[in-house]
């Protein structure tokens, strides 16, 4: 089924998860979109935090702050699935390894068992600006925050992952990637959060990134233990997806380089 987007309307999205990978039953934690119109942010925008059912791996905490705590009485996907749907359907939809965020998003659909939405690209189209940034830098590194710092994009908010805050960062990457624009009035900076897509919503306030006024925070090295944990992570990563993570890849690359 051919996707049809006539109003040139495009989803900045982002989503914060238990772990990974998926097929160990991880689930989605947070869900951020903000939508643009011909290359314009319009102000609205879906964000919500999900109750997962199970708890988060401690890495994936260290990477979003958010606690298993925190998530206690939110709602679940189901009882946004629809809101959602609603929000990017017939969208292009803008994702940072595409890949990641797409498995998730099809899987809570599929838990559902609502079939006709299991695969997002029947109802959406996807632009991987990962895949776009290799495509121009090769062999350079393509994280969010490197493409920040490449396309001087003001990221100095971003001391966690958030899924709502990374994808209007990740708007303005790719508008200062792709055309040039870069002066942006976010949609998150309001005090208003999840929900019908425009900008309402009480849950967006409840976890806010310090400013980068704050002082430096301290350093805390790895353990042994912790080490060998991150190695062991890794190698279950590279048997269930047949290759290395990615970002191994690009460390390897940079090192023969």
């Amino acid at each position: 089924m051919a996707v049809q987007n006539t109003d040139n309307r495009s989803i900045v999205l982002d989503t914060e998860t238990t772990g990974m990978p998926v097929t160990d039953g991880h689930r989605i934690i947070e869900i951020g979109c903000v939508e643009l119109i011909g290359r314009r942010l319009t102000g609205r925008h879906f964000h919500v935090y999900l109750q997962p059912d199970r708890e988060s791996d401690e890495g994936a905490i260290g990477v979003h702050g958010i606690t298993n705590e925190f998530l206690v009485g939110k709602p679940r996907f189901a009882e946004v699935a629809d809101e959602f749907y609603e929000f990017i359907k017939g969208a292009q939809l803008i994702i940072h390894n595409a890949p990641f965020d797409v498995g998730f998003i099809n899987n809570e659909f599929a838990l559902l068992g609502q079939q006709d939405r299991v695969d997002i690209t029947q109802y959406c189209t996807v632009l991987d600006t990962l895949q776009m940034a290799r495509e121009r830098h090769p062999g350079q590194r393509n994280s969010l925050d490197a493409l920040c710092k490449r396309y001087g994009v003001d990221n100095s908010g971003r001391e966690l992952h958030g899924a709502l805050l990374d994808s209007e960062i990740l708007a303005d990457v790719y508008l200062t990637m792709t055309g040039g624009q870069t002066s942006l009035s976010l949609a998150g900076n309001s005090s208003d959060g999840h929900g019908s897509g425009d900008g309402s919503g009480s849950q967006a306030s409840e976890i806010r990134r310090l400013p980068a006024t704050r002082p430096p925070a301290r350093i805390i090295r790895a353990s042994d233990e912790e080490l060998a944990a991150h190695e062991a992570r890794l190698a279950i990563i590279a048997k269930s997806a047949g290759a290395p993570a990615l970002w191994v890849q690009l460390l390897e690359a940079q090192a023969n380089a």
